[in-house]
């Protein structure tokens, strides 16, 4: 009997190319053994060289991406992807090493996966990540009531892309995207703590968990024209975030 399989489809249709860039044998073989079972193509890389040349060598739909590598360590990694590519990246991180997750972020992670982990996490994370890119791909017309425009920015919330007024495309994380939208459908309003974390990944939240800081300040630098002095996006002491359109 045919096995069934559950992955989704790529942009070309067929199946959806994942590259696990982890260096201890044994999880990687799990990874791959367990996500192909589930219809996904798997490139195994256990170093950043490796990495590199698997990105270079063949279309890549998305990245699993250890902290802890043999050559370079994770951040490396992620650096040269981002400067070269908007792939969605899922770094593992140690459980616990929160300021590990907190670097990934800055440096751009759509999401990580805590070790231990259970491979149904990764796969639902790695999921929720592909939905979102099958709404971009798609590419339906903006209609105005689906989309906000502020500063020089417009936020389709139906391809759940950021366009600049030249028309370009700003890549946003999947956890940007959301504090973004919930912030821009809520002007002038103050959006609390709580509120943005229920927005983000489903995570419950952690003691000393930085992680909406650390979204907060990537939104600033990408879209704000004073990240120092941030106007679009403010802090609310002891309340939580508002978004002024204008700036005013």
């Amino acid at each position: 009997m045919a096995q069934e399989t559950h992955g989704t489809k790529s942009r070309s249709g067929a199946k959806p190319q994942i590259l696990v860039v982890v260096d201890d044998a044994a999880v990687s073989k799990l990874i791959k053994t367990y996500l192909e079972r589930e219809g996904y193509g798997v490139v195994v890389a256990k170093t950043v060289g490796e990495m590199r040349a698997a990105v270079e060598r063949a279309p890549v739909d998305m990245v699993i991406l250890d902290v802890v590598l043999s050559d370079e360590d994770g951040w490396s990694a992620l650096r040269w992807l981002r400067a070269r590519h908007a792939l969605p990246v899922i770094m593992l991180t140690g459980k616990a090493e929160p300021v590990d997750r907190a670097i990934g972020l800055e440096l751009g992670a759509d999401d990580y996966v805590a070790k231990p982990f259970d491979l149904s996490e990764l796969l639902a994370r790695m999921r929720t990540i592909q939905r979102r890119l099958d709404k971009v791909q798609a590419q339906p017309p903006t209609n105005r009531a689906e989309a906000i425009q502020f500063a020089g920015w417009t936020l389709d919330l139906v391809s759940q892309q950021l366009l600049s007024d030249a028309g370009e495309r700003l890549h946003l994380t999947q956890a940007e995207y959301r504090i973004l939208a919930l912030l821009a459908r809520n002007p002038r309003r103050v959006v609390s703590r709580d509120e943005l974390t229920d927005a983000t990944a489903g995570r419950d939240w952690e003691p000393f968990d930085r992680s909406i800081d650390v979204h907060i300040s990537n939104l600033r630098r990408k879209i704000d024209p004073d990240p120092k002095q941030p106007s679009l996006i403010r802090t609310v002491r002891s309340a939580g975030y508002m978004f002024v359109p204008q700036g005013s």
